[in-house]
């Protein structure tokens, strides 16, 4: 662990260099799976194609009320974080339909974003729920 700041180097943003490479988002649904093996296969058919990948949108939905249900889908959220991760994408953008119990669903995807965080990720989260109006980690 190194107990430098990055202050005191030059940034590496100044050191970079523009490429011949289209960014694109990646929709989580049309991603066959989340495996490793199927991952590094399209991690080569996105530079073959000269796209990169720079955000994966996850439609989420905690409509039920349930500690399990809500667990089961942070997981498939939690895997597309690490899928992200794996494609070289900078952003997780969770979308979310709706949600039931907010008490349930705000720690569990807190815990989402921390796990973003540690692995680089911008996670956002991008909801409206009609009257209840938007949903934020912070509330």
């Amino acid at each position: 662990m190194s107990t430098t700041s990055s202050a005191d180097h030059s940034p590496t943003i100044d050191c970079c260099r523009p490429a011949d490479v289209t960014p694109v988002s990646v929709e989580a649904s049309a991603l066959e799976s989340t495996a490793p093996g199927h991952l590094r296969d399209l991690k080569r058919e996105f530079a073959a194609e000269g796209v990169s990948p720079v955000e994966l949108t996850v439609e989420a939905c905690f409509d039920e009320d349930c500690s399990l249900a809500t667990q089961d889908e942070i997981n498939r959220v939690r895997d597309y974080v690490r899928a992200a991760s794996f494609l070289g994408a900078g952003t997780v953008t969770v979308a979310i339909d709706d949600v039931a119990n907010p008490e349930k669903v705000r720690p569990a995807l807190a815990a989402c974003a921390e796990r973003a965080e540690r692995e680089g990720l911008v996670f956002d989260l991008d909801h409206e729920n009609g009257s209840e109006g938007s949903f934020t980690l912070d509330d």
